[in-house]
């Protein structure tokens, strides 16, 4: 039994884990991260394969840690998806390095690696380089912008040329957040 608990908490830590050359940010603000963002580029997981006008949504919970709500549009069904997770910070609450769950008690990596001075943009991954979003405050991105982040996104190591743009029109549905 006390192996398996080992294993266990192996297993475990290993998912909250940082990518060799990745610095989560500092000097973090989490009331400025609070709010919507809107889901620009991606790399394809099982979890989101299919959807469009994918937004994720950030408000307090009561424990200290954060609400996340993620929706999407899955055009091949026509239906909105959404999943409720939570967030809670590894390190400190200024450092963007957080754990996040949205199955029961496994967590996983949260780590906010690049972010706009006035919080316009951000740069996520996971445990590892198999995991990355583009977030904006907005649908669309500047296109100056976009390339200047692909570009420091090739640089650390991800797999730009996989990435999903992702479509962020009204003409999904009649969606509301």
């Amino acid at each position: 039994m006390r192996y398996l608990l080992i294993f266990l908490s192996i297993l475990i830590s290993g998912c909250i884990g940082i990518p060799e050359g990745i610095e989560p940010v500092r000097s973090f603000e989490i009331n400025r991260y609070l709010g919507t963002w809107y889901e620009i580029a991606r790399l394809d997981h099982s979890f989101e394969r299919g959807l469009q006008n994918v937004t994720a949504e950030y408000s307090p919970r009561n424990d200290g840690g954060l609400k996340v709500i993620n929706r999407g549009f899955d055009s091949s069904s026509k239906t909105w998806s959404e999943a409720e997770g939570k967030a809670y910070f590894v390190e400190d609450k200024t450092t963007g390095y957080l754990k996040v769950s949205f199955f029961g008690p496994f967590y996983g990596s949260y780590i906010i690696f690049d972010l706009g001075q006035n919080y316009e943009y951000s740069l996520v991954t996971s445990t590892d380089k198999s995991y990355l979003w583009l977030l904006s405050r907005t649908p669309v991105i500047d296109e100056t912008l976009k390339q200047r982040l692909l570009k420091r996104m090739t640089k650390l190591g991800f797999d730009t040329q996989a990435l999903i743009f992702v479509e962020q029109s009204q003409k999904a549905g009649t969606h509301t957040h």
